[in-house]
């Protein structure tokens, strides 16, 4: 049995790429994964947010394909963003990565990450039955 995912008509429906809830059965696998930030292999920093968010994701996506998943085992996603005016940026990136996928997410607009020059980190927790 897979996740299912949540979107009661009870309330409105999600205004992004997620969804409300998503249920997964109590046995199989479940993977946490830690913020990525928007650093190359190398140890490098992307340039600006949208490189910055679209490495964040490779990475989240590297760290699933190394637990045998993809996008479509995420349960939650926590992203974290310094500017509100680059969310125009970040909808067509999450898109890109997400592909038809609908986990449970929160986006917070912070002050700041952990180093001033980080402007984009995303965390998530993924489960395979």
């Amino acid at each position: 049995m897979t996740s299912q995912k949540l979107n009661p008509p009870a309330i409105a429906a999600p205004v992004g790429v997620y969804s409300h809830g998503v249920l997964a059965p109590a046995t199989g696998q479940w993977l946490h994964v830690s913020g990525q930030i928007g650093v190359r292999p190398d140890g490098s920093l992307g340039s600006g947010f949208a490189e910055q968010a679209r490495l964040a994701w490779e990475n989240l996506l590297a760290v699933l394909a190394a637990a045998h998943m993809d996008a479509s085992h995420l349960v939650k996603v926590t992203t974290f963003m310094t500017e509100a005016g680059d969310l125009k940026d970040l909808n067509p990136v999450r898109a890109a990565f997400l592909g038809e996928a609908r986990p449970a997410s929160t986006l917070l607009i912070v002050k700041a990450l952990a180093r001033p020059e980080w402007l984009f980190e995303v965390e998530a927790v993924a489960y395979r039955a």
